[in-house]
């Protein structure tokens, strides 16, 4: 169930992760996700957050001010 409008029906969906650092951007491809039917409002796996803290940390290391992403496991 959503959290956001309670809407019943979540369905597995790859999706595009942004996520903005002071000057730097990151984006993620292909990411999975449970989304809701309803509003669309993303949900991610423990393990899917851990992977995107990980491209988060390198991305923040090589300091740029743009950085775009794979995730291949997906």
């Amino acid at each position: 169930m959503c959290s956001y409008c309670r809407g019943k029906e979540l369905k597995e969906s790859p999706t595009t992760y942004v996520a903005v650092f002071g000057d730097c951007t990151i984006i993620i491809k292909n990411v999975p996700c449970l989304e809701c039917v309803q509003c669309g409002e993303k949900y991610y796996t423990d393990e899917v957050m851990q992977n995107i803290e990980k491209i988060v940390i390198k991305a923040k290391e090589l300091n740029s001010e743009f950085f775009v992403a794979e995730n291949k496991a997906a």
